[in-house]
């Protein structure tokens, strides 16, 4: 370890050794310590419906509760498990649980006969979940001995860039329209006009193989990939510096 990153005050303790060498295993052990933990926090949601299908309830409703601070949980943008579809429509959804309240539909976990919802939504899936997964594809080129630079700022602005495009105009929908299915990417009527509505039943909606599902799940995709592979050898190189 570096002089710089030693603490002198601490020096003279008993415990200064042992606290170093902690130190020192957290450092050069780091990448694996975070990917693990990262991975354990991405992967937890799935465990909501799990435990709801074997009738754990009130574990299955504790995680909804926990996860529901990082994300909104729309059902309708979710996906379900243990049921007989993976997506289904805001109406199909309605037929259940009528409510038109975004706050009230969001609570909406699913039955036995639809099975239960994850408790993340389908871009939280693809952005929070696939960012360590990224770390994994990192963590392999960095155990073959392959350098890997951080991205440029501007590649990553430009990967970030439809993530962010996509958020920004469903967040303005859902203020403007809420969940009544006529906002304009709910129906997405602009892009059927741009494509001469060449491919009917992929344009309005959330469900499995709509646009909007496309959509969330690339830009997840490649938004993690911007995170994974700007933020990890960032990091990287810091702690080397410091292990010096």
């Amino acid at each position: 370890m570096s002089r710089n990153s030693t603490y002198p005050a601490a020096a003279n303790t008993p415990a200064a050794p042992v606290a170093d060498q902690i130190t020192v295993f957290f450092m050069r052990h780091w990448l694996g310590l975070l990917l693990a933990s990262w991975l354990f926090f991405t992967l937890l949601p799935f465990a909501a419906p799990a435990a709801m299908a074997a009738g754990w309830t009130p574990i299955g409703q504790l995680l909804y509760g926990l996860y529901s601070f990082f994300c909104h949980q729309l059902p309708q943008r979710s996906w379900f498990l243990f049921g007989p579809k993976l997506t289904y429509t805001l109406a199909e959804i309605q037929q259940v649980y009528p409510v038109d309240d975004p706050m009230q539909l969001r609570t909406f976990v699913g039955t036995p006969a639809m099975g239960w919802k994850v408790a993340w939504s389908d871009r939280m899936i693809s952005f929070y979940m696939l960012t360590p997964v990224w770390g994994l594809v990192y963590a392999g080129l960095r155990q073959a001995g392959l350098k890997v630079r951080p991205l440029h700022w501007l590649p990553m602005l430009l990967a970030l860039a439809p993530l962010g495009l996509d958020g920004l105009t469903h967040t303005i929908n859902d203020l403007v329209w809420g969940v009544s299915g006529g906002g304009f990417r709910d129906t997405n009527a602009w892009l059927a006009l741009l494509t001469a509505n060449a491919f009917p039943g992929f344009y309005a909606g959330d469900s499995l193989g709509t646009f909007n599902w496309w959509a969330r799940l690339l830009t997840g995709v490649v938004a993690a990939w911007a995170i994974a592979f700007t933020v990890l050898p960032l990091l990287d190189r810091l702690i080397a510096q410091e292990l010096e």
